[in-house]
């Protein structure tokens, strides 16, 4: 039944659209998790743990973490803060090449710190006014924005949804995880850059214009508010605090002392939608490990990771690829998670999980949200086709891939 239920979700979640019944993917991750308590698979007091110290299902540090971040994003967003840093790397750009490495700096840059969907929602319209403003094609851009908004969010535990979850079950510093995952994430953003260059190399010319971004207007006091309190958020990680705490503590402070925007007005933008749809997925994976199932698939896969260390790593590095985009990268992190403690090499294995996971989504145009925001956010101006992309993300993201991971088994095997 258990199985049975979740092959049920996958159909919703890997985006397959039926006649009936007609659900998207949060609505069909909600019906899967109905289904598993009503089916008995999930106690409803499994839930949120009301037993201390027994197992439950729905991961709350992770959707408080998440829920806070949001909140913080949209107050950066609403005193123009993506609009005028974007804009200020775009001024900085005088061919069409340096403007893509501009954008992609950008995006990465931004992406390490903030969730990587909401950077790509902001800098995707900024991009596309610049782009048609100096008549140059949009698609490397595009791809620009969203290929090294997965790759900068490598960085941190907050730069994307499923290192938020990595870091809710492993429990790892915020300090240590960035340390390792910084160069990798620099590493495969130069690679994203390269290979676009590389790609539409016939498309880019190095020829000077003028970039003329439309003015930002700019709420200085929410914008040094937002900012200094992001800053004490991020020390606050650094320092080892709680960082779901630590994140909504940051956003209550910002909505206790922001005068000109109501606590209503930015919690009316939180996507509850993505937060449900979590809460949904941590249901469903939690009644497939309750039955079994998750550790069937693990002994299914155990051949190719048996062995010493470096082949075990090498092993779970390729499945992690592969699963992510067979998955999608979310539930596959939720699937994998009880997986890493019983590698010889745990703390490896979380920097494997989250690499894998995230630079999985620069493969296809569906491998990641932030590549559907993009894309749908400039359906009007420009199509990219599935095939398109891939010919595209294909080798930038076995390139990237193999290059990142062998300097984080450097890095371990030095530090």
């Amino acid at each position: 039944m258990a199985l049975a239920i979740f092959l049920f979700t996958y159909v919703f979640i890997a985006g397959v659209r039926l006649p009936f019944p007609r659900l998207d993917r949060p609505g069909g991750a909600l019906v899967g998790a109905v289904l598993m308590v009503v089916a008995g698979v999930v106690a409803p007091s499994q839930l949120f743990g009301s037993n201390e110290g027994s197992p439950h299902a729905v991961d709350m540090d992770t959707l408080i973490l998440l829920l806070g971040m949001m909140l913080l994003a949209d107050y950066l967003s609403r005193a123009s803060f993506f609009r005028a840093a974007g804009a200020w790397a775009l001024q900085k750009a005088h061919t069409p090449r340096l403007l893509l490495v501009a954008v992609a700096a950008t995006s990465a840059f931004l992406s390490a710190f903030l969730v990587n969907d909401t950077v790509c929602l902001m800098l995707t319209p900024l991009v596309l006014v610049v782009v048609e403003d100096a008549r140059l094609p949009p698609i490397p851009y595009l791809l620009a924005v969203c290929m090294a908004s997965n790759s900068g969010s490598v960085a941190t535990f907050t730069g994307n949804p499923q290192n938020m979850l990595i870091q809710g079950a492993s429990k790892l510093p915020y300090a240590q995880f960035a340390a390792y995952m910084a160069l990798p994430a620099i590493v495969s953003t130069a690679v994203v850059i390269a290979g676009l260059l590389y790609i539409f190399r016939h498309d880019l010319s190095h020829e000077r214009f003028s970039t003329h971004p439309p003015p930002v207007p700019v709420d200085r006091p929410l914008l040094g508010l937002t900012l200094v309190t992001l800053l004490g958020v991020v020390a606050a990680f650094f320092a080892g605090l709680p960082m779901s705490w630590s994140a909504l503590t940051g956003a209550a402070v910002v909505m206790t002392l922001a005068r000109r925007v109501s606590p209503r007005e930015a919690l009316e933008r939180v996507d509850y939608v993505l937060l449900l749809f979590f809460a949904s997925l941590f249901v469903v994976v939690f009644g497939v490990n309750q039955a079994g199932w998750a550790e069937d698939i693990h002994r299914l896969f155990s051949p190719f990771m048996s062995g010493p260390p470096w082949r075990e790593t090498l092993g779970f590095a390729g499945l992690t690829l592969v699963a992510s985009n067979l998955f999608s990268n979310v539930p596959f992190v939720m699937l994998a998670r009880p997986w890493v403690p019983t590698l010889q090499e745990p703390v490896l294995g979380w920097h494997v999980l989250a690499l894998g996971s995230t630079l999985a989504g620069n493969l296809t145009l569906v491998g990641s949200v932030a590549n559907l925001i993009v894309f749908e956010a400039a359906r009007d101006k420009v199509s990219l086709s599935f095939l398109g992309y891939l010919r595209v993300g294909l080798p930038i993201t076995l390139v990237s891939f193999v290059l990142a991971l062998a300097v984080l088994l450097a890095e371990h095997a030095l530090f």
